[in-house]
């Protein structure tokens, strides 16, 4: 026996060397497995090289221009004439909503702590996406603001066209477009109108938008609309595109602060709006003779800001129903002040679900039960006390999410980065496997390969 036993053990050694060597090589490990195997899981940023006048630039031209915003009264633009010291964004609040496009780029600087989920590298293929700094909005806002009346749409004497036009040639031919046709590329066009002639250029990227009402769809008051400007509905996607939050207009109001609320629904803005918007006008007027009802039409200039400041902050419930988009800035508004946000927008898309509940603060109305009288007051006062102060305190747990500056007063020291940047850096983060998967399905594809797109995900 013992003899046997001796002469097993080279035998089991050669069969082992032969598995060895003749087992197929294991396929090397993805660039998704190589990331998730390492001790740095953060996501990794490259940024595009763009001239200064396209981003910083621009905020120097804006504070260079002599005249007031063509589209409001004058006395009603705090940046023009400029104040002797004024902050790092327009404040008008026409621009200010929209201002992620700076916040974004800002948290990509050296020294900048209010991104801790990406990490900064210096050559575009160590990293998972690229940062396009193009500052879109502001961009496009000038132009029509103080642009030749109605040369927005047209190409010829359009300084904004000329900038779109600048950088997508300069990224669409840089060598980390050409490796993934674009689709690890980050655009911030939280301007529903930022990029209009080029969008469907930059369709395959990843796009931060506030929503995506006026991407796809016409406005049903302008038959003759040039559908090329638009982006089929087949190129936007939640699995591929971020939903980001408005900036704020009206300060934040800390839970201890919060007093009684005499108002049960308060809203103010537009009445008349297009697409979606249209179920507005039939709101406000169903609600607007209605008792504890407040139904404001203005313009958020200083007069309209404080009003909305006293309106949402002595109210129960804040209404925010679909304009010409099915979102706004009002729904950040009213969770800056705590007053519960009441959702009339059946096709509303919101920042960080799936990170956030907001069935936790906020109600969701359909617009046929808004649509039938009576029902939306009888609801919400059927709404016990109890019941709203669960809402108003998750609210205030939220409020810091959707936060741009990082100086925001609330934040705990244990977690003082963790604002609206950190969350969209974080939720891109989380689309990269589907991103390098369509990269990869994209390289394998011959030439003179027609494949129709077929995702309707939204």
């Amino acid at each position: 026996m013992k003899r046997l036993a001796l002469l097993a053990v080279p035998v089991l050694l050669l069969l082992s060397l032969s598995f060895l060597l003749l087992r197929p090589s294991s396929p090397p490990l993805l660039f998704s497995q190589q990331q998730a195997s390492g001790p740095d899981r953060r996501l990794r940023v490259y940024v595009a090289e763009l001239p200064r006048a396209l981003n910083s630039g621009l905020l120097d031209l804006y504070w260079s221009l002599p005249a007031a915003d063509s589209r409001i009264p004058a006395s009603s633009d705090p940046d023009h004439p400029p104040p002797r010291t004024h902050s790092p964004y327009p404040d008008s609040p026409l621009i200010k909503q929209y201002s992620a496009e700076y916040w974004l780029l800002a948290s990509l600087q050296p020294g900048s702590s209010s991104a801790p989920a990406v990490r900064v590298v210096a050559d575009w293929r160590d990293a998972d996406v690229v940062f396009v700094p193009f500052f879109a909005t502001l961009s496009a806002e000038m132009e029509l603001g103080w642009g030749a009346k109605g040369a927005f749409r047209r190409k010829e004497g359009n300084e904004d066209y000329r900038r779109q036009r600048e950088v997508v040639d300069l990224v669409t031919t840089h060598p980390a477009w050409q490796r993934s046709g674009g689709r690890d590329h980050i655009f911030v066009l939280t301007d529903p109108v930022a990029m209009w002639h080029v969008r469907k250029e930059i369709a395959p990227a990843i796009l931060l938008v506030v929503d995506f009402g006026g991407w796809y769809k016409l406005d049903s008051n302008s038959a003759s609309s040039n559908i090329s400007h638009m982006i089929q509905h087949t190129q936007v996607s939640l699995l591929k595109d971020v939903i980001v939050p408005y900036t704020h207009l009206l300060p934040t109001m800390q839970l201890s602060a919060n007093k009684d609320r005499p108002t049960l629904l308060y809203f103010k803005g537009a009445k008349h709006r297009h697409r979606g918007g249209l179920a507005r006008e039939k709101l406000w007027d169903l609600m607007v003779n209605e008792p504890d009802v407040v139904m404001e039409e203005g313009f958020p200039n200083a007069t309209g800001r404080e009003q909305s400041i006293k309106g949402m902050q002595t109210s129960e419930f804040c209404l925010h129903p679909a304009g010409d988009t099915p979102t706004s800035c009002r729904l950040f508004d009213a969770v800056a002040s705590l007053c519960i946000p009441v959702i009339v927008s059946d096709e509303i898309e919101l920042p960080f679900e799936g990170m956030i509940d907001y069935t936790e603060f906020a109600i969701f109305v359909s617009v046929s039960n808004a649509m039938r009288p009576k029902w939306l007051t009888n609801y919400l006062r059927n709404i016990p006390r109890e019941q709203k102060g669960v809402f108003r305190r998750n609210m205030a747990r939220v409020q810091p999410i959707f936060e741009y500056d990082n100086s925001y007063p609330r934040r705990m020291a244990s977690v003082p980065q963790d604002g609206a940047v950190n969350h969209i850096w974080k939720k891109i983060h989380q689309k990269l496997p589907m991103i390098q998967e369509a990269v990869t399905r994209e390289k394998r594809k011959p030439d003179g390969t027609s494949i129709p797109l077929r995702c309707h995900c939204t």
